[in-house]
């Protein structure tokens, strides 16, 4: 059975910090990529950040360019996002996907004063 559990979200003031965890079973991958995503209120979904599995490759969308740090650790199918300086800007629903296939149900994050 697959399961993909994210967790970490909640509220925080403007410029506080939050990590977010992944955690992946029921399934197993040699190689591939594993984001984040983010889809704010009546917005589309965008992707935020990905990470090689084998690399430890980064890339990140440029709004969030050396706020937030994706990493991960194969041993435990997790992938996290460390997230810094958070604006109200950053208010969404994040989601994380495994390899293109498989997605969590979602993890709020709220940034308000």
């Amino acid at each position: 059975q697959v399961k993909v559990v994210e967790s970490g979200g909640g509220l925080v003031q403007p410029g506080g910090s939050l990590r977010l965890s992944c955690a992946a079973s029921g399934f197993t991958f040699s190689k591939g990529v594993m984001s984040w995503y983010r889809q704010a209120p009546g917005k589309e979904r965008e992707w935020v950040a990905s990470i090689s599995k084998i690399s430890g490759t980064t890339n990140y969308v440029d709004s969030v360019k050396g706020r937030f740090t994706i990493s991960r650790d194969n041993a435990k199918n997790t992938v996290y996002l460390q997230m810094n300086s958070l604006k109200p800007e950053d208010t969404a629903v994040y989601y994380c996907n495994f390899i293109g296939v498989y997605w969590g149900q979602g993890t709020q994050v709220t940034v308000s004063s």
